[in-house]
């Protein structure tokens, strides 16, 4: 089960960061991620990271902006934003599986999945 916390309204440029923990048996993850669905498009990776090893994967879109990184002990997963653009504006969403390097930026290989988070980007 993944929890996903942090979310709320920003202005342009300012940051926020959320948290995505995981509980129960763990054993079937070696990535965890970042999702994100603006209103009336599809869900789009935003970034993973690799359970052991800590490599770091992101969108061309957030690349230089968005920071993501784990706790281990806390079995939890941390994604930075900074300098916001109104077009992060989007339900986040956690997830976590063990797609295969070619396809960890697809979300069909990503078999836990948090509730969701909203992030607004607004002045």
């Amino acid at each position: 089960q993944l929890q996903a916390s942090g979310g709320g309204l920003v202005q342009p440029g300012g940051s926020l960061r959320l948290s995505c923990a995981a509980s129960g048996d763990t054993n079937n993850i070696n990535y965890m991620g970042w999702f994100r669905q603006a209103p009336g498009k599809e869900r789009e990776f935003v970034s993973t990271i690799r359970w052991n090893g800590g490599h770091t994967y992101y969108a061309d879109s957030v690349k230089g902006r968005f920071t993501i990184s784990r706790e281990k002990v806390k079995n939890t997963v941390y994604l930075e934003m900074n300098s916001l653009k109104p077009e992060d504006t989007a339900v986040y969403y956690c997830a976590g599986g063990r797609p295969i390097l070619s396809a960890i930026r697809s979300d069909r290989l990503y078999v836990y999945w948090g509730q969701g988070t909203l992030v607004t980007v607004s002045s």
